[in-house]
């Protein structure tokens, strides 16, 4: 296999940031408690900042020839909904669609990223939780 070529044959596999989507998936079907704990720990100081970076990651990734990407990653269905945890995947897939360079946020320090979120990038506000995740599982599949 190529390094950075997906064997996978998803709707995002040409993407950057393909195989951090394809472990967000993974990880949420095997530690959908660690992904609800992370969103409750995410510690924002307001809402409104989530919704700004929400609304940024929406519009960046519809600008983007993603669509189709940005559908399948983003899993709405209601099944997915119902999984504990399913709204923080959900952000960092969001974040990972929109932005090819912000991967390594994920395998960032827990304080680290709480700092820049705190500082209004809104990469790191919905990565957190995925950062989080991995930081409690140490595990990038």
């Amino acid at each position: 296999m190529k390094q950075g070529i997906s064997m996978t044959q998803t709707a995002w596999a040409h993407l950057p940031n393909a195989k951090h989507i394809d472990w967000v998936l993974a990880s949420l079907k095997v530690h959908p408690k660690k992904w609800e704990g992370a969103r409750q720990r995410r510690s924002m100081a307001k809402d409104e900042a989530w919704d700004a970076a929400w609304d940024a990651a929406s519009d960046a990734a519809r600008n983007l020839p993603r669509n189709v990407a940005w559908d399948a990653a983003t899993v709405w269905d209601e099944s997915n909904a119902m999984v504990s945890g399913f709204h923080s995947a959900r952000d960092a897939i969001s974040a990972l669609v929109a932005w090819d360079d912000c991967a390594y946020m994920i395998e960032s320090e827990i304080d680290e990223l709480k700092i820049i979120a705190k500082l209004g990038d809104q990469k790191a506000i919905l990565l957190l939780p995925a950062c989080i995740v991995f930081n409690e599982t140490k595990v990038l599949v």
